[in-house]
């Protein structure tokens, strides 16, 4: 029964359409590429890093869902493949100072910076970057870990282990914070959703709101991430975080993955952020990008599973099954309605159902559909 059983889960793998897509990482984001790529008959497998070494089809073709992993067998294995797809992209953007490199190249805007290599490289960073900086780990630090805010009063908290593996960039005193998310086609074709609001709570996205009120930013935003993509020869879905500054845009971070603030699109697109990656990957044809209403993201933060967020209506509840932990995403919201007193309403409904440290978000939130 056992042999009848896989050979038939076996023979509908193989009967797929196109080549299988294998994602380094198998946390919430593999799998929301999974569901997005059923319906098309994609088969995409999340892989956990220390999962075991598979001998990988002729056709496969690898990506990931996060900047950096651990080193493993397969990690090694898949990591240096010549089927993995932006195989030296991720080198580049998971470091911080090769991505603010690229920016500088390419003559984008993003704060002042410079990179840390010792004590006595405050006294210049100081006077020429700014007399508040913040301080980033070149690697791995992410949702406010690996950041100090610092001045001439506290440039001790940056410890003699940290030289080399930090770089300074100048404290931005920015108006808004916004996000773009677009792909690029094997053929150098793109395609971009709007430009996107985001609240970041101690460090981590907690609401992002599509409407249509960044508009005038959109053509910049477009320009400035598709430089980006052509000059990496990126395929696939990528992100780029902004500071708002007087109405210019800074840039922040590159993501060169599916993104938090993208998630909004599951509900409120034409083709969710998921589903476009996979189409970039494969090439696939993929028409314009149609959105149909307002759409609001709440990311769920360290929180306890509420069965009432299932009874607001126009919404999307994606519960990612992790252990609840303090920091830790194990969810997110998505609502959407082409009437934003409606959204209003909806979010008003959840603020009975989400805990107090929501509230000030949802404020905000409410007040950026007004």
């Amino acid at each position: 029964m056992k042999s009848a059983v896989f050979f038939e889960i076996f023979t509908m793998q193989q009967s797929t359409l196109y080549p299988t897509i294998y994602i380094l990482g198998n946390g919430q984001l593999g799998r929301m590429l999974r569901y997005a790529g059923a319906p098309l008959d994609i088969n995409v497998e999340p892989l956990d890093f220390n999962a075991p070494l598979f001998d990988l089809p002729k056709n496969a073709i690898i990506t990931a869902e996060i900047e950096r992993w651990e080193q493993t067998p397969l990690t090694e294995m898949l990591g240096n493949h010549d089927k993995f797809v932006n195989q030296k992209v991720f080198a580049t953007t998971a470091d911080r100072f090769s991505q603010k490199s690229l920016l500088d190249e390419l003559n984008l805007p993003t704060s002042p910076w410079g990179l840390i290599k010792s004590a006595v490289d405050f006294n210049d960073i100081f006077a020429h970057i700014g007399e508040k900086i913040v301080v980033k780990r070149r690697t791995g630090g992410y949702d406010g870990r690996g950041q100090w805010i610092i001045t001439r009063q506290n440039q001790n908290v940056i410890t003699n282990d940290l030289f080399g593996e930090v770089i300074a960039e100048k404290f931005i005193p920015f108006d808004g914070e916004v996000s773009i998310v677009g792909a690029r086609f094997r053929n150098g074709e793109t395609r971009f959703y709007p430009v996107t609001h985001n609240l970041q709570q101690n460090g981590i996205l907690r609401y992002s709101v599509a409407d249509n009120s960044n508009a005038h930013l959109q053509s910049t935003a477009e320009q400035m991430l598709g430089k980006v993509m052509c000059k990496l020869d990126y395929i696939g879905v990528m992100a780029m975080e902004c500071f708002v500054v007087n109405n210019q845009l800074l840039i922040n971070e590159l993501a060169p993955r599916v993104h938090n603030s993208g998630h909004w699109t599951q509900l409120g697109c034409s083709i969710s952020q998921f589903e476009l990656h996979l189409r970039a990957l494969l090439d696939l044809p993929t028409p314009k990008l149609e959105v149909f209403a307002p759409s609001v993201m709440v990311n769920l933060i360290g929180t306890a599973h509420n069965p009432q967020w299932l009874n607001t209506p126009f919404s999307q509840v994606h519960w990612y099954g992790k252990e609840v932990r303090a920091g830790r995403k194990v969810g997110h919201i998505n609502l959407t309605h082409i009437d934003k007193n409606q959204l209003i309403a909806q979010l008003n409904k959840l603020r009975t159902e989400l805990p107090e440290d929501y509230h000030s978000g949802l404020e905000w939130t409410i007040e950026k559909l007004k």
